[in-house]
């Protein structure tokens, strides 16, 4: 008896140590994302050594981007992740109507960024402000640009987590995960691109 409670208890801690060496998602996502932090790392560095060159042009730059508009961006993308990890943990929980009703969430304020980075681009571009006016202006345009890219895919991979949450089979949560996974690098991203770009002075 005593070695049969013994097994049990061994059989229960090799389990829990399992479920906390489990890496969420797909391990093909995080070599996608780990690529990606590296290459918009080496933009950032390299950012940082212009402006360490031209700081009086990127000021001076830096002050005719739309403050309110990144800032607004910056608090739907957050609350946007929020949905998703609470979404997540409503999936992992067995809960799929939460997580179907969070990830919808998530999916509309995602939505939002793209839609107010048009109201920003816009009034920029018709004012001359190009990637051609200054070096500022090209690192801006291109920093961002690829970050929108990623937000569309972003959204995009989203929309197939929701149909996955939605569909009347048990839900897929590696895909949930693999999902969360990309979209929180999506927002790490546009956070440090929010204080390069627009806050750093």
């Amino acid at each position: 008896m005593t070695e049969v409670s013994t097994d049990m208890r061994v059989g229960t801690a090799a389990r829990k140590a399992v479920k906390r060496r489990h890496i969420p998602g797909e391990p093909s996502m995080w070599f996608f994302v780990i690529g990606d932090l590296i290459i918009f790392g080496v933009y950032f560095v390299v950012y940082m050594y212009y402006r360490g060159l031209n700081q009086e042009l990127f000021l001076d730059s830096q002050a005719k981007l739309n403050y309110n508009i990144g800032a607004v961006n910056t608090v739907v993308l957050l609350t946007s992740s929020l949905f998703v990890a609470l979404g997540t943990s409503a999936a992992r929980a067995g809960k799929t109507a939460d997580a179907y009703r969070l990830f919808c969430l998530a999916l509309a304020a995602g939505a939002a960024f793209p839609v107010l980075k048009a109201f920003e681009y816009i009034p920029e571009i018709i004012a001359g402000m190009t990637p051609g006016t200054n070096l500022f202006f090209m690192f801006y345009y291109v920093m961002t640009g690829m970050h929108l890219c990623h937000v569309f895919l972003g959204l995009a991979i989203l929309y197939f987590v929701v149909r996955n949450l939605r569909a009347p089979a048990e839900p897929r949560i590696s895909l949930v995960e693999t999902g969360a996974t990309y979209w929180h690098m999506v927002d790490l991203l546009w956070l440090v691109l929010f204080a390069l770009l627009y806050l750093m002075r």
